[in-house]
């Protein structure tokens, strides 16, 4: 058993349901009023939501985080344990980080995360993977099944295939939003390094056999 569904609002911002044996996990939230979109496609199969999952921390992909954890009082709510600080609207950095200017959307939620988690941990069948750089929390999700790649905003699909440490003109704003481009540059780098079979971003459609795309947009950011 498995799959992963896209859903997508304005046809710019994603949030992904992951099929697991016990029901759903949710993929991030996408813009502030997504739940109704997010729980009406869940509900058309019958399976529950048992788990939400953020990548990082702005707006566009907590937006709907409030929502959905009222709707779903049971689901665990997961987020690393770094970007779970940006969700609490703390922005400090630490000394060890790059003293980049934290940049996109902060704004925050009242829910606070059930679960935080680090690299290498699962959940389910996902494995968490460091992708520092569009935030200083970011993860990817590696589906360990197929080695299907849900990551976030490291790379941007929308407009062609783009690492947000270099800005796609037809779709700037991913990297206008990134923290330190070059610690995402480096993340976008051992993403490809995953030689993913499919490639879901938190912008765009998904691409099948993505690594000769994410190639050759690591090599313009470089």
């Amino acid at each position: 058993m498995g799959g992963v569904s896209r859903i997508t609002r304005f046809g710019f911002v994603n949030a992904y349901l992951v099929t697991e044996e016990d029901g759903y996990t949710l993929v991030d939230t996408m813009l502030p009023r997504s739940a109704k979109r997010i729980l009406d496609t869940a509900a058309r199969t019958g399976r529950p939501i048992r788990r939400i999952v953020l990548t990082h921390a702005h707006g566009d992909h907590i937006g709907s985080l409030d929502e959905l954890a009222a709707a779903l009082p049971q689901a665990e709510v997961i987020i690393s344990t770094r970007d779970a600080r940006l969700l609490a609207k703390d922005l400090t950095l630490d000394p060890g980080e790059p003293q980049s200017k934290l940049r996109g959307g902060y704004p925050g939620a009242k829910t606070k995360p059930t679960r935080t988690v680090e690299p290498g941990e699962r959940i389910g069948s996902l494995e968490v993977i460091a992708s520092p750089g569009h935030t200083p929390g970011h993860i990817a999700l590696l589906d360990t099944r197929d080695r299907t790649l849900i990551c976030g905003d490291a790379f941007s699909t929308l407009g062609g295939v783009e690492t947000s440490a270099h800005v796609n003109w037809r779709f700037p704003l991913p990297t206008l939003a990134t923290w330190d481009r070059p610690t995402e540059l480096a993340s976008a780098r051992a993403l490809r390094a995953l030689e993913p079979t499919r490639l879901f971003a938190g912008h765009g459609k998904l691409v099948h056999e993505p690594v000769a795309a994410m190639d050759a947009a690591i090599a313009r950011a470089s």
